[in-house]
Formats: structure tokens, sequence, C-alpha cells
């Protein structure tokens, strides 16, 4: 899997042009994790590392060098080695990493350690974000260390380290057009996997059943990886939020939440759907759900360009809260309640996060102590929930054990919101129809 290094070598350079002078950048990629024993997980490269090479290849090093005569932008990767391309597949070298992925220079991994010292030498600034990788934080400090014992009036040493992430993250929150397009294909996949278990639910059925069914259809579709760890939470595990293990059979007249998203040439999408296990709701199921469903619809009117953050997840505090009152399981004032955050008794979680090479993607949510502006190009989920445990004495009965969230993934735009997994039934009409034709 590799995308075309125009996009990747514009990032990179738009990451060096906003450096402070005599800076050097350095950019780990991940290592491989061991499963058990002597297996692995499959290889899944940093997201930071991916957003700026496409190279997809454990324990490799990217260092921007703004101003070397040389090239500013090198790669260290593993050679080409034939016992490795007999077991584990071809490897790209340093070679191709130049002609095929747009870098400058490129170099042996086993050079590091000779080569780096030299274009950090001179530096005054360390662009690098220390404690994701120790072992390699360790080489770095290393370097550092011995580039200032041996500094002299003409041979400077970086003075100090400087968290990269505080400007590349602002980067990757903003998606251009090409990760817009896979964003959109890891969506319609998403929907496609949940219409696939909507349509295999049934009184019976275990939990696991209806993973099997988003698992297939994800991969069938070119979606080999899931962004996270599905949930699927039939009756009272409806409840519990982070859910997984997916293991209860599932009976009639209960609901069955399913929040699961595929992963897609690296790019997350994140949605929950709530349904009846038997295809109908029951009168309190399809109250509570109406309520969580106008307080999502409230969400994504506030998407807009220009408002804050914080607006959409009000908006969904505030039709929630007064939702719940109308039912009678919260007793006051609307305002009162909401100023003591009463609903937070059954609704526990914000409403939504950034999403993109990672599910809860980078991004600060406030600036300088502010929420900040919602900005074109930005997406972010829409998922709000109620959560009644089926242990609450203190709600009559009838709504005990209903959980629900509805979950959407929507882009910012200056048209206005665009919901990326529309298609995914999502009214009461539309889910009993989907699942009773």
């Amino acid at each position: 899997m590799r995308s075309s290094f125009t996009n990747h070598g514009a990032r990179r350079q738009r990451l060096m042009t906003e450096m402070v002078d005599n800076a050097v950048a350095l950019v780990p990629a991940a290592s491989q994790k061991t499963r058990s024993r002597d297996t692995h997980f499959r290889f899944r490269q940093d997201s930071d590392f991916w957003y700026l090479s496409g190279f997809n290849e454990p324990d490799a090093l990217i260092v921007l060098v703004p101003g070397r005569p040389h090239g500013e932008a090198i790669l260290f990767c593993a050679e080409p080695d034939p016992k490795t391309a007999l077991w584990e597949g071809e490897q790209v070298g340093p070679e191709r990493a130049v002609s095929d992925y747009g870098f400058d220079d490129a170099f042996p991994l086993d050079d590091i350690d000779d080569i780096l010292p030299g274009l950090m030498e001179g530096r005054e600034h360390v662009y690098y974000s220390v404690g994701l990788r120790p072992d390699f934080d360790q080489r770095v400090l290393g370097i550092l260390a011995h580039l200032r014992q041996h500094a002299s009036s003409l041979s400077l040493a970086p003075g100090d380290l400087i968290d990269l992430h505080r400007l590349l993250h602002e980067h990757r929150l903003i998606k251009d057009a090409a990760e817009l397009d896979v964003m959109r294909t890891a969506a319609d996949i998403t929907v496609a996997g949940h219409q696939a278990a909507m349509r295999a639910a049934a009184p019976g059925v275990y939990e696991y059943q209806l993973e099997a069914e988003l698992q297939y259809v994800f991969a069938r579709h070119g979606a080999r990886e899931q962004a996270y760890a599905p949930i699927v939470g039939s009756g009272p595990n409806a409840c519990t939020l982070h859910y997984d293990k997916n293991s209860r059979r599932m009976c009639g007249g209960e609901l069955v939440l399913i929040d699961a998203g595929c992963e897609y040439q690296m790019y997350a999408a994140d949605v929950t759907r709530t349904f009846p296990v038997n295809g109908r709701f029951s009168p309190e199921q399809k109250a509570v759900y109406e309520i969580v469903l106008l307080a999502q619809q409230a969400a994504i009117e506030q998407l807009q360009v220009g408002l804050p953050w914080q607006a959409s997840h009000d908006a969904s505090v505030r039709i929630i809260t007064e939702g719940l009152l109308d039912l009678g399981i919260l007793q006051g004032s609307l305002n009162d309640l909401i100023d003591t955050k009463a609903y937070q008794a059954f609704y526990m979680h914000r409403v939504g996060h950034w999403l993109g090479l990672d599910v809860h993607d980078v991004g600060d949510y406030q600036r300088e102590g502010r929420w900040r502006d919602l900005l074109a190009g930005m997406v972010t989920t829409v998922e709000p929930g109620i959560y009644i445990a089926s242990d609450n004495p203190a709600v009559h009965d009838r709504w005990r054990g209903i959980g629900i969230r509805i979950e959407d993934d929507v882009l910012i735009s200056e048209r206005g919101p665009e919901v990326l997994t529309e298609q995914a039934p999502k009214t009461v009409e539309e889910i009993e129809l989907w699942m009773n034709r």
C-alpha cells in the first residue's frame, strides 16, 4: 500500500517552511509489535510518519533539514536483503525511497549513528516528540549530549528540543482533497458493514456473529484492518461504553448497539447504529431513540465554519436533557439540570472527536483557553447517546436497560456540514424497513 508521494512531499515542505530558523526535524517510524512469543501483529505505520511519507516499513526515520544543499528531506530505511525478501517480502531500500517516494536523499538504517549527528550538528533546534519511542529517545538524547560536549565556537550544537506534535498535528487536523477521497471510501465501506450487520441480526444470534458480518464486508471491500476494536453490545451491554467482549447471545425485544469502523488506506471511519434485535422498536425504545436522533441532528447543524467546537456538544446536551425531562427520567428545571450536569448520569461523554489517520485523531480542541472555531477541512464524529443501566433504581423499570448511541462522520465545509456516513439507516422508519425487507 502506497499513495502518490506528491502530497507527502508537499506536506514535508509545508512543515519545513513553518519550522523556526536553523532547525532539524526527526520523525521515526513505528516498530513491529510482538503479539505472542515469536509472532507479531500485522504492522501498522505510525500516523505522523505515514502522513509525511506514505512509507510502510518499520523502524525507518525521516530527517528534515531545511536549507541543506544536498537535499532537505532524508529517509533512513532498511537495505534490501534477500533473506528478508524470502520470508517477509521485498523491501523498498534507499534507492527507491528517492525515486518512488520523493525523498531528496536516503541512507541505510545501519548508518543512522554515523550520519544523523552530522545532520544535527550546526542546528540550534530539534523538532522531535519525546516519549513515543523510548528506545529512539535515548539515541536522540545521546547524540545531543555528544554534540554539546564537543561544541565549539565554530560548531553549534542544538540548544533545545521542540515538540513536533504541536505543529504537525495542526496540519493533520485539516484534511486535503486526497485525504477526503480516502475518508469517503472508508465511510462507504463502513456503512455497508453496518447495513449487513443489521440484516443479520435476529433473536438467538451472538454478538460476535454480527462482528463477523462487519469484518467480512470491510475486508471484501479492501479494508482489511478495523479502526478500533468493534463494539457489539446487546441488551444491558449497550450501556457499557467501551464493551468489546461481543460474546452474548441476543434476545428478542432488546436493542443492540454497534460501534465499528474500518480503516482504509490508513484512514479511519467511526459509525454507531443502535437497532432492535427483532427488527421492531418498542414504544419505550423508540421514545429514547428519537431523543438521541434529534440531539444528533441539532449537533450536526452546529458544525458550521466559524462556530466554536463546543456549540455542537451544547446543542446535544440541551436536547437530551429536555427529552429526559419530558420522559420523567429527570425532574426539575431544564436550565438547572444543564447547569448541574444532571444529564451526565445518562449522557456521560462528549458529542464527538476529530477523525482521520487515527480514530481519535490529533489536533487541539481548545486554543489559548477557549474552544477553537471550526475550519473547513476538519472531520469530526457526532455521537450523542443515552444509557440507562438495567440496575438503575432511580429510573422506572420500563426504561431500564436501554442504551442508545447514534454516530456519524461529518466534514466541516464552507457549504455546511457534510455527513459522510449518511447512507447508514438511521431513523426508526429506515431501520425497521431495512431490517424487515
